[in-house]
């Protein structure tokens, strides 16, 4: 049994993690970050004062097994949301008829399967419950448009599982007899900031994905509380930078997490939006120290093949360097790049006519920094712009068959 541990975001290796889900004798582990506070999840996280299920749920839907009797139905929790003009009360009425039992019916899907109905009704009573008793305390109401159905079964299990978020996730895991394990890097509900090269404050992980640039993003941050804009406003930029040193936080790692690391064969530092997906996740601490102890995996480093607005302009040296300076952070001291990247896979965009958005590399540049570097063609000629997993997944585990001299 190989054991891969794969850090990404929610979609950024939707391409690889099926792949390597298929692949005989692989035991998958997917990291995430689950800093996300965009849409229904930034309402459930500012509801229930918990950590964002997006990324989680997005990876974990690929991992339910075809072969789970409720499938089909499973799979149609996953793909609903409510509408953006709803009811509260109706809705609100109909989470406590399935989870009284007086209905079967969860947001309009109806499981055959009476482990699972009988495991997320009483998820759903936990939610109902808090809900009703935090909108009578605090007078404010849970905002139910466009809400994912499955954001609010994994509010009912962080409530259930007593607000350990990572407990959420494997309660999710194992009822639905997922095919591999996601875990949040750590379970502390930060708040996730960054301020870009021309001193514009981004005050959320929401206007990092969204808010469109030319300019760089110079740095990320974690705070317990998202700053107050007003004072903010009030700051030049080198006070803001000051500010917000002075309360970024160091999150911790969890045991789970660590000891995925530290038992992996292979780790992949998959492709995503680095600032929002992959850098939040690097600067855990702990996170690099265990993935310096592990001498034995083989650590592999994969590039984007297009360019997105998180990285304007960004090259594969900006990638890998970026990448390697939140790592560092993460263990606060130089580490060598050799005990963190084996091998950098970089999309050979040369190879393509239309070179226009793909992220480029020049080959004396990138052989500077201090891992092996390998060039090849990894997109999938049917979906530009993306990764072709099966040849990806293939690619890196005769890599490492070959590294480590494994027939």
């Amino acid at each position: 049994m190989i054991n891969v541990v794969v850090f990404n975001g929610g979609r950024g290796a939707r391409n690889l993690i099926p792949t390597l889900l298929s692949t005989e004798g692989i035991n998958l582990t997917s990291i995430v970050n689950a800093y996300d506070d965009g849409k229904s999840t930034g309402n459930i996280r500012a509801f229930f004062r918990m950590l964002g299920p997006s990324d989680i749920r997005k990876v974990q839907e690929v991992m339910v097994p075809r072969t789970l009797p409720d499938y089909e139905a499973v799979m149609q929790l996953f793909d609903f949301r409510y509408g953006k003009e709803v009811n509260h009360h109706e809705i609100l009425a109909g989470l406590e008829a399935f989870a009284s039992g007086q209905s079967d019916n969860l947001a309009g899907v109806t499981l055959s399967d009476a482990i699972i109905r009988e495991s997320l009704r009483v998820m759903m009573s936990c939610l109902v419950k808090t809900t009703r008793l935090i909108e009578m305390a605090e007078n404010k109401q849970l905002d139910f448009s466009d809400c994912s159905i499955m954001n609010l079964i994994y509010a009912g299990a962080f409530l259930y599982c007593n607000g350990n978020f990572e407990e959420a996730t494997i309660l999710i895991d194992k009822l639905f007899k997922l095919q591999g394990t996601v875990l949040p890097t750590n379970n502390e509900d930060k708040k996730l900031v960054a301020i870009r090269e021309d001193g514009t404050v981004l005050y959320s992980e929401a206007e990092i994905v969204e808010l469109r640039s030319n300019s760089r993003i110079k740095k990320i941050y974690l705070l317990d509380q998202y700053p107050d804009r007003i004072l903010i406003s009030r700051m030049d930029i080198s006070e803001i930078e000051a500010y917000f040193e002075l309360m970024n936080r160091q999150v911790l790692i969890t045991s789970r997490v660590q000891r995925s690391i530290s038992d992996a064969d292979i780790i992949i530092y998959s492709t995503g939006t680095q600032h929002s997906s992959l850098y939040p996740s690097y600067i855990t601490k702990g996170l690099t120290e265990a993935i310096v102890a592990n001498k034995k995996a083989f650590k592999v480093f994969v590039t984007n093949i297009g360019e997105d607005y998180e990285t304007p302009s960004y090259t594969a040296y900006d990638f890998i360097t970026g990448a390697l300076r939140y790592l560092r952070i993460g263990a606060q001291e130089d580490v060598p790049v050799a005990s963190l990247i084996d091998v950098a896979l970089v999309n050979n965009c040369f190879s393509n006519k239309n070179i226009e958005n793909y992220v480029m590399y020049n080959q004396e540049e990138i052989e500077s920094i201090g891992c092996r570097i390998i060039i090849d063609s990894f997109e999938d000629t049917n979906n530009p712009g993306k990764h072709d997993g099966k040849y990806l997944a293939s690619f890196i585990i005769n890599q490492y068959l070959s590294h480590f001299k494994i027939s």
